[in-house]
């Protein structure tokens, strides 16, 4: 392939994935007037519009969308050359796109990622904390933290790294007042705090003689942020049922008190998840690898609950 074809289809992939030719030029130091002859050369190559242009938006034709997915794969694909020979060397380089729920993210991955970044500064972070499904291949990330029950493609592969445990539990004062509940069937008794997702109540899941058993009720405070939950809890609103991993250090504390232990649910996996159609990248590699080292045999979590007990 040569340079100038190279060129212009590095502008083009830009240009779509930014969304204009001035974003496009500023990443590769140029200017919109030579992104767009670019695009223009392939468009006269090809013989066909591969984007609609506006004053203000780009679209993909139905041929640039084609065009789009297969010169993004070579260009990845040459990416990927350069990560694996600078992992030859030991630096590895480029851009690394991750995505993760947003509570877990913020308190767990975030500083393995700040330590990753601070060993290998020739490396790039494209970071999103979400509670939404994010499709990998077609968002374009290199990995994920999943929780709970797998429901990827074969594209994927996925390695668990540690477990969530869902727990039921309430302020001292709140407990005091309103007292314990025995069972799973008294909670309806209680005031709670519920999580809602797509508006509407999150069940909770419990476990009876090895019997998976779900309490829906609507909450006497909804919320849609489980930081908002623990807020709650530790205020002495009610009962709140959320992983350890947001709750753990407040029960090592005593600053929450576990309810209905007996009725834990089984544990949900928490997985890195990544693309199988191109070999693991360097960054990524070595990311994965930071973060398993960093953890240890526990992940943080639970290493403060072995500490406190």
């Amino acid at each position: 392939m040569e340079p100038t074809r190279l060129t212009d289809i590095t502008a083009f992939v830009l240009a779509v994935r930014t969304g204009s030719f001035t974003a496009a030029a500023d990443l590769l130091g140029s200017t919109r007037s030579a992104v767009s002859k670019s695009v223009a050369r392939l468009e006269s190559r090809h013989d066909v519009r591969l984007l609609n242009r506006s004053t203000r938006t780009l679209s993909l034709t139905d041929e640039g969308s084609i065009a789009f997915e297969r010169w993004q794969q070579i260009l990845d694909d040459l990416e990927e050359v350069d990560a694996t020979m600078s992992q030859r060397r030991g630096h590895p380089t480029g851009l690394l796109k991750l995505t993760a729920p947003f509570s877990f993210g913020q308190r767990y991955i975030l500083p393995v990622l700040d330590d990753y970044l601070r060993q290998w500064p020739e490396v790039r972070a494209h970071v999103s904390f979400t509670d939404r499904f994010v499709d990998l291949i077609e968002e374009g990330f290199d990995v994920a933290v999943r929780i709970g029950e797998p429901n990827e493609n074969s594209l994927l592969m996925g390695r668990t790294i540690a477990w969530q445990q869902f727990v039921t539990c309430a302020a001292p004062a709140y407990l005091e007042r309103k007292g314990t509940p025995r069972t799973p069937h008294e909670i309806a008794a209680h005031d709670t705090i519920v999580f809602l997702s797509s508006d509407k109540p999150r069940p909770w899941d419990f476990q009876e003689a090895g019997a998976a058993m779900q309490v829906a009720h609507p909450g006497r405070l909804n919320l849609d942020s489980s930081e908002a939950m623990r807020a709650a809890a530790l205020a002495g609103f009610g009962l709140v049922n959320l992983p350890t991993y947001i709750l753990g250090e407040d029960l090592h504390q005593g600053r929450l008190v576990e309810v209905l232990q007996d009725w834990r649910p089984a544990p949900d996996a928490i997985r890195l998840v990544y693309p199988t159609r191109r070999h693991l990248s360097p960054r990524v590699r070595t990311f994965i690898d930071l973060l398993v080292e960093s953890w240890g045999k526990h992940a943080p979590w639970e290493a403060r609950a072995q500490t406190h007990t």
